[in-house]
């Protein structure tokens, strides 16, 4: 089928000119490198969810491609959106694409004023090498590419299905970045030292190798998260001896995790608490604090996440529980007609290590992530804040 370049090329300018106006292409070299790429190269197929779930309450993914429907693939391509390419690993046939009902995306096309703001925030220069984490569909690795020369920029990607089509994408456009199949707790040796290493995947703690493949007086971006789902960014800049230290980044930003740092499945809650005792206590925060829909409690959740590193939130009815399945613990809160009570047991008590939280955020007036700071040594990774004296510890 005919690429039809006009059509692209009039919505490619359109994307540019929208970003342009939304403020996320201030700098002008990754503007010129929106405007060169054509994103729909990397896409020869995505996922768009369906208004209605199906039957059993799943969610429904439409595929879109040029074969099925060629308008409304260019024109996803050339939204500002995060554009789902695969579910659960499974590598699907955009020759024969099948609707989806459920299942976890792991991998997509991640939405062009993300992507630029990544590059941005990692304060990349002319002449700098860099390292990306998460390849994906290679639309992200096409503008460092663009904007640093292909020489500079080395992408990998644990999944050897989506690096091969994000190297045949990048090959026909023209562009030959070093890429390889790698797993991004280890970074890329090879081809180390990097200027910059920019993670499009979250981690539960700071990889030791990606301190080590990154020049003192570099920086690395990387995406912060954990099993509550509590989501950070940090800026960490390395230090001639190793260590590493920088700002949290304000938003609310999440990425999905790196494969080996997924939640494991924790089954039926009520099996988790047949040894926690039955005294019950009122609860000194509810668990709204932590699971609200608002900008405070996403990051709220990552601090707790610090307190109790293994612990999972599901929510049943009237009852939450939090399950760690490295030490057995467990709670329950159930909201009851004089509020929300709690019992615990196991080894750690999660909710009273989260409340214990909550009261030093609340004490200290309640600080935005930009106000805390993450020191990565020997000794660990702590994140520091004034009022925080003993700081919070990541896995």
């Amino acid at each position: 089928m005919s690429d039809r370049p006009a059509d692209a090329a009039r919505l490619r300018a359109a994307m540019t000119a929208r970003l342009t106006d939304d403020g996320a292409l201030d700098d002008a070299a990754w503007r010129a490198a929106v405007a060169a790429v054509p994103r729909h190269r990397f896409v020869p197929g995505f996922y768009l969810s369906a208004d209605e779930p199906d039957e059993l309450g799943l969610p429904v993914w439409e595929p879109v491609t040029a074969a099925l429907d060629r308008e409304r693939w260019l024109a996803g391509a050339y939204s500002n959106s995060t554009l789902v390419t695969q579910f659960d690993g499974e590598e699907p046939d955009w020759k024969a694409p099948a609707v989806r009902h459920g299942g976890f995306p792991t991998s997509s096309a991640t939405l062009p004023s993300l992507v630029i703001q990544m590059w941005t925030d990692a304060q990349i220069s002319d002449g700098h090498t860099v390292l990306e984490i998460g390849t994906g569909t290679g639309y992200s690795t096409a503008l460092a590419c663009e904007r640093l020369g292909a020489a500079n920029v080395t992408s990998i990607d644990v999944d050897a299905g989506v690096l091969t089509r994000a190297a045949a994408a990048l090959h026909g456009v023209g562009l030959q970045p070093t890429v390889a199949v790698a797993d991004g707790l280890y970074g890329y040796w090879p081809e180390a030292p990097f200027d910059r290493i920019v993670a499009a995947c979250s981690f539960r703690t700071v990889p030791s190798a990606l301190l080590a493949q990154t020049r003192p007086g570099g920086r690395l971006l990387l995406p912060l998260s954990g099993w509550l789902h509590g989501s950070a960014r940090t800026l960490l800049t390395v230090a001639e001896d190793g260590t590493a230290e920088g700002p949290l980044l304000p938003g609310t930003i999440s990425f999905m995790p790196v494969r080996v740092h997924a939640a494991p499945p924790v089954g039926n809650p009520g099996d988790w608490l047949a040894d926690v005792p039955s005294r019950t206590r009122p609860a000194r925060h509810a668990p709204e604090r932590i699971d609200a829909p608002t900008e405070e409690a996403f990051h709220l959740r990552f601090l707790a996440q610090c307190a109790a590193p293994n612990a999972q939130l599901v929510t049943l009815e009237d009852r939450t529980y939090l399950i760690d399945v490295v030490t057995g613990s467990a709670a329950v809160l159930v909201d009851g007609p004089d509020g929300w009570a709690v019992r615990e047991g196991g080894p750690l008590e999660p909710w009273s290590r989260i409340e214990d939280v909550i009261d030093r955020y609340d004490a200290a007036g309640r600080p935005g992530p930009e106000e805390f700071r993450l020191r990565v040594s020997p000794g660990g990774r702590l994140l520091q804040h004034p009022e925080f004296p003993d700081g919070l510890t990541l896995p």
